[in-house]
């Protein structure tokens, strides 16, 4: 049994044979604009003799008018992009074609007979007639019903907003269509852009959403500041709507905005964009061919510090963790990015003094970036003896064989919690900071500390928790609805220690530019509602009080130091109003010695608060 060939869909057969059929549609315009100039100009009666002049001519006039279209790539272009550059080309054509017929019929074939206002009246009709063909075209694709598109309201009627919107309209196979503007800019109100009107501003948002019911809301505001996308986010917390965004301008190279680049909000994106305006040569100088060995390797900073360390060419890249799962993988990674860079992965703990004199006298490392500590607050209260034995001795222990190995840099990666401490966390760090400080003259070795605070997605931060008590459907849990903290992305931040360990002359410490705090609360709200959920609505948020050693708020510098610019965005020198006493400063440590492994807090605590005296174990709050 034999089956009928089933014929193409029409659109299939148009798009086959559009060159053909374009060709055909020209000519018959140009004959109809042609026959309806005669009748303009006679007024419906048109004499034997006109017509026959007309007749006579209207095979040379297709064939120029034929030229001139192939001339002017008319039987090439896609109707549904018509532009300006397609009416130019249309008008060109035309005036073209009819001076030649102009030509032909005066000097050539001589026919005394054909009206002269015909010239101008057909060529007038004719691109008219194309124009509209085109327009007509380009229209119906803009503006046809689409079974499953998607409702957008686009935030920002800027030049983002106009050259997104626009290609949504091009671009119908993205079945998005644009229903209003948002934009802050009075003078738009109630204006239009490529046929969508603004609507209001940002504090019209929950207004606009309950009249135009967008299913997604697109942030087209690359360079707006981080604290514009939160305002958004938490406009439309109440709202079952998705919403997206632009990359940044920094990462749009060709600086078109399309629709392909649309993507899922990140909360990244509500933080403080990476660093601008920074010169990579002094890091490069820093690195480039030179032996580095970064402590803590295996870790969140550590690790971001290996692959941007290894981008710059180091001569070698001494790997040093302790834990061997976090090293292998790290290890790993940076041979397969970079298969012809010196990477030497070393199974090392920062408080052997034995092991770290090894890894020294092996690796002679020029450079040493120290990030390995304990940094988890309420674990480390339940075991303050390994915080100072990690955060305190293994930081000497490092510092000292950096120095007897004439290392030239050592940069000490600290944290805001040093700053007043109510945690054996950030006094261990304080105490720590002041050995580097306190170094100062007393080696060849330059050595600086950079502090900065949480960085969102490393081991353990509150985002992945979050996110993992959001897919299991809550409650998210938070200590206090107050607490504040400062964040930073992982690669900003180490960017920058980079450039601080570039400018490190010796004693300095260096804090980053934290940008504002954010609440816990309004971050768990927010990745809730990045989540596709409403907060308190489907996913409940539950307080659990503050944990042992946390505060409220932290702070970047303490009431004894002040802040001075640095030379480089983002980054300030702290000024230490009282000299560090090196001689008092090392006794303290050695007092701290047998108290790491002795199970009394209190007389550690003590110890502590004797180096640290800001250092409040009650929390203070």
């Amino acid at each position: 049994m034999t089956h009928a060939a089933v014929p193409p869909p029409l659109p299939s057969l148009v798009l086959r044979f559009r060159r053909p059929l374009a060709v055909v549609i020209y000519i018959g315009l140009a004959w109809l604009s042609n026959v309806l100039a005669f009748q303009v100009r006679f007024d419906g009666q048109v004499p034997p003799d006109a017509r026959r002049s007309c007749l006579a001519m209207l095979p040379w006039l297709l064939a120029l008018r034929a030229g001139g279209f192939m001339a002017f790539g008319q039987f090439r272009g896609l109707w549904r992009y018509a532009s300006l550059y397609d009416l130019r080309n249309i008008v060109l054509a035309v005036l073209s074609s009819s001076a030649a017929f102009y030509g032909l019929v005066r000097w050539v074939v001589a026919q005394p007979l054909y009206p002269r206002s015909v010239y101008l009246i057909d060529a007038l009709l004719l691109i008219t007639l194309l124009g509209s063909l085109r327009i007509a075209r380009r229209a119906w694709m803009e503006n046809r019903p689409q079974a499953h598109a998607k409702r957008v309201l686009v935030v920002g009627a800027g030049d983002a907003g106009e050259m997104i919107v626009r290609d949504m309209r091009h671009n119908r196979r993205h079945e998005y269509v644009p229903v209003g503007f948002v934009d802050d800019d009075p003078g738009k109100r109630g204006e239009q852009i490529h046929g969508v009107p603004v609507l209001g501003g940002r504090a019209d948002i929950a207004r606009i959403v309950e009249k135009v019911r967008p299913a997604d809301v697109l942030i087209a505001m690359p360079s707006a500041p981080a604290s514009v996308r939160r305002d958004v986010v938490r406009a439309l917390q109440a709202y079952h709507v998705n919403i997206t965004t632009l990359p940044d301008l920094r990462e749009i190279i060709s600086g078109r905005v399309a629709v392909e680049q649309i993507r899922s909000l990140a909360i990244e994106d509500l933080l403080a964009r990476p660093p601008v305006g920074l010169d990579p040569e002094p890091v490069r100088a820093l690195i480039s061919g030179r032996s580095v060995m970064v402590t803590g390797a295996g870790g969140s900073i550590g690790s971001e510090l290996c692959r941007q360390i290894a981008a710059l060419g180091p001569g070698a890249l001494a790997l040093v963790d302790r834990y061997e799962n976090s090293l292998q993988a790290v290890t790993n990674e940076l041979r397969e990015r970079r298969p012809g860079l010196d990477v030497r992965p070393v199974v090392g703990d920062v408080t052997d003094a034995a092991r770290m004199e090894a890894v020294f006298s092996r690796h002679a490392p020029h450079i040493v970036f120290h990030a390995a500590a304990h940094k988890h607050v309420p674990l480390m209260e339940l075991s303050p003896g390994e915080a100072v034995k990690n955060n305190v001795f293994g930081t000497k222990r490092v510092l000292d064989a950096a120095c007897r190995h004439a290392a030239e840099r050592f940069i000490f990666i600290s944290t805001d919690k040093a700053v007043n401490p109510s945690s054996v966390m950030g006094a261990s760090k304080r105490v720590a900071e002041m050995m580097v400080v306190a170094r100062t003259g007393s080696s060849s070795t330059a050595c600086a500390s950079v502090r900065f605070g949480n960085v969102l997605g490393s081991n353990g931060s509150v985002v992945p928790r979050f996110l993992e008590q959001i897919k299991a459907g809550g409650p998210v849990t938070i200590t206090h609805p107050e607490m504040r903290r400062y964040f930073m992305l992982i690669p900003e931040a180490v960017q920058l220690v980079l450039h601080a360990g570039a400018m490190a002359e010796g004693g300095e410490t260096f804090v980053l530019d934290m940008g504002e705090q954010l609440k816990v609360l309004d971050l768990a709200r927010t990745l809730i509602r990045l989540s596709g959920f409403v907060p308190d609505e489907d996913t409940p948020i539950a307080f659990t009080g503050p944990r042992p050693g946390e505060k409220l708020s932290e702070e970047l510098i303490a009431s004894q130091e002040s802040l001075e610019p640095s030379g480089v965005e983002k980054i300030n020198r702290i000024r230490q109003e009282h000299p560090i006493d090196a001689a008092r400063l090392e006794a303290g440590i050695q007092a701290l010695g047998p108290l790491v492994d002795q199970s009394d807090p209190a007389a550690l605590f003590a110890a502590l608060k004797r180096l640290v005296p800001e250092f409040n174990p009650s929390g203070g709050g």
